[in-house]
This record gives structure tokens, C-alpha cells and sequence, in this order.
């Protein structure tokens, strides 16, 4: 989810979800240790609880992030071992580190030696075509000797070569059941699953399976899912009077907010919001007007008007407007 879940799109899904468990896109090691630490690691205090997803294989730097992440406030620290990515591959990190489970281990021990915050590991079930149930149990096995009690487990193996990451988000088939697995090899620890998730059946499914679900690029396109599928894991109607309309105006104000005290613009918030009224009329009027650049010298609460005329126009209007 890299340059998807910025501090924007997050202060968005929480408006939707205000119990789920937020996390970073992943941010790598070198980027906090030279780079610019306050633009990786601000967020506003709405967004906890908050997980930083890091990047990276040297003990001693994931210690250094860790301790910036207590600073910064952070709930949980999240180490990436499941992005197949070329260019992560060349950085030594992501789902290459899973033929290191040793040096995984040493990592979450290091985090955890430096901050008192939990520390996490996202992973894959194996590497490219080897299918054996005994790597990941191993791999799982080992990182927890570390002080990782909790796995966010992707239920596809990682291909390092042949397929690209897109192609890899896809191929090979899922294997939730992996997840079951290591549940039960190991029931003492928590086992969330990812990928392919989509709909509130398959959540609900894998709750009563497992400890959780994460869930990505499927909320992020369609996000007021997020209030559907908070319902089905809390067993409860999201607390609050939640539509959205509500999130829009909420957005606006915080599209002021951030103008001012960053100079933000707010196009480059609402490009998180195309999807809140994905599948309703008028949805796609309403993201041409937030996606209309032309219209950036406006404030965004002028935008929004626009927008929400466009939502409740008669759609006879997009054909004359089309001529």
C-alpha cells in the first residue's frame, strides 16, 4: 500500500471505521533514519489505533525506527515480510527476509529490546513454488522466539521472479486454510489473514476461523465497506450517527485544516475519497468533480457543493452535458 495509506487516507478511513486497526503504507528504514522523520511519522491523534509498517533487515536500524515510533506514539510496530517487490528484494527486506526466519527473529527481538510498543510481522505462506506447510510453520515458529505473538498472515506464497507484484496480488491461488493451519500449530498467538477479501461473507467466514482480517486495495476502492465489515467484526452497529455525507463534510473541514496549518492542498486528500459512493446514481459525477484539477483555486467547501450537486442530478444531465 505504498503512497496509498498516507496520514490523509487514513484520517478518511477512520471516519468510516472507528474501531479498526489503522496501518501505514511501509515505510522503509533508510527513509526515517535520512530522511525527513516528521514527514513519514506525523499523524493525527484521530487515527489510533495506529500500527507503523516498516521495512528493513538490520537489527540495529529497525531498533532506532522502533524507538522513534514510541516517540512519535504509535500503537504497534509492523515489520514487512511479505512484499515480493523487486525493489524491495534489492533492499533485502520484504518477503525475501522469510528464507531468514532467523534474522527475523533477531529483528523483532531488537524491536522489542528498544521500545515497548508490540511488534508485528506480515507474511507470506511460502516462496515462489514451494507449497510446503512446514516452511511457513517453521518460519512462524522461529520469528516468535523473537516476542511476536501476532502474524498477519497474506495466504499466498511470495514469487521473487516471473510475476510481477500486481501479477503476484493474484497468482498463485490463495490458501486461507494455511492461516487455519498455523492457528492451530500455534494457539497460543494471533493470526490475522489477508488477500483476496472482498466481500462481508469472507470476513465474517474468516473471523469465526481465525483472530482477524486485514484487508487492503478492497477498502481502499470500495471504503464504506469498512463500516459493513467493523459491524461484522465487533458484532455491533458502528457507534455514532455514521453516512456519507457526514465523512464528507468531516473531509472538508480537514481539508481546511490541513491547508492551513501545512499548506496541504486538497487535491491531494481527496483522491483517497473516489470510492466513497462507489455502486450508488451520480457516484461517478461526483468523483469527476474531485478529480477535476481545474477546480483546485476553490476552497473545498465549494468543491463539495459542486460535488454533491453533481451527485443528486438527474442523469439525463450527463447526456446533454456530454453533447
Amino acid at each position: 500500500m505504498m503512497d496509498w495509506t498516507d496520514r490523509h487516507c487514513r484520517y478518511f478511513h477512520r471516519l468510516i471505521a472507528p474501531r479498526t486497526r489503522l496501518y501505514t503504507e511501509m515505510i522503509t528504514t533508510g527513509a526515517l533514519l535520512h530522511g525527513d522523520v516528521p514527514r513519514h511519522l506525523d499523524f493525527d491523534g484521530a487515527e489510533h489505533p495506529l500500527a507503523l509498517q516498516l521495512g528493513g533487515s538490520e537489527p540495529a536500524d529497525l531498533a532506532r525506527c522502533a524507538r522513534l515510533a514510541a516517540q512519535w506514539g504509535y500503537d504497534e510496530i509492523n515489520l514487512n515480510c511479505g512484499c515480493p517487490s523487486p525493489r524491495v528484494q534489492r533492499g533485502a527486506f520484504g518477503a525475501c527476509l522469510m528464507a531468514e526466519p532467523t534474522l527475523v527473529r533477531d529483528c523483532v527481538r531488537a524491536m522489542r529490546d528498544a521500545a515497548a510498543l508490540p511488534v508485528t510481522v506480515k507474511h507470506r505462506i511460502g516462496l515462489d513454488r514451494v507449497e510446503s506447510h512446514a516452511f511457513v510453520r517453521d518460519f512462524v515458529g522461529t520469528v516468535g522466539e523473537g516476542g511476536c505473538s501476532v502474524f498477519i498472515v497474506h495466504a499466498r506464497n511470495a514469487w521473487l521472479d516471473g510475476l510481477s507484484p500486481k501479477r503476484n496480488r493474484e497468482v498463485p491461488p490463495l490458501r486461507p486454510d494455511t492461516v487455519l493451519q498455523l492457528k492451530r500449530d500455534f494457539p497460543q498467538w494471533t493470526f490475522v489473514v489477508n488477500g483476496g477479501l472482498t466481500r462481508t461473507e469472507q470476513v465474517v467466514h474468516e473471523l469465526i476461523r481465525v483472530d482477524g482480517v486485514m484487508i487492503g486495495r478492497a477498502a481502499y476502492h470500495d471504503p464504506w465497506r469498512l463500516h459493513e465489515w467493523e459491524a461484522a467484526a465487533f458484532g455491533c452497529e458502528v457507534r455514532g450517527a455514521i453516512d456519507r455525507e457526514a465523512v464528507e463534510r468531516a473531509m472538508v473541514r480537514y481539508m481546511a485544516q490541513q491547508a492551513d496549518a501545512h499548506g496541504t492542498p486538497w487535491t491531494a486528500i481527496a483522491r483517497h475519497m473516489m470510492g466513497l459512493h462507489l455502486g450508488q446514481p451520480g457516484a461517478r459525477r461526483w468523483r469527476q468533480v474531485w478529480s477535476d484539477h481545474r477546480l483546485r483555486a476553490l476552497a473545498p467547501d465549494e468543491v463539495s457543493g459542486l460535488a454533491r450537486q453533481a451527485l443528486a442530478a438527474e442523469p439525463a444531465l450527463d447526456v446533454q452535458a456530454a453533447g
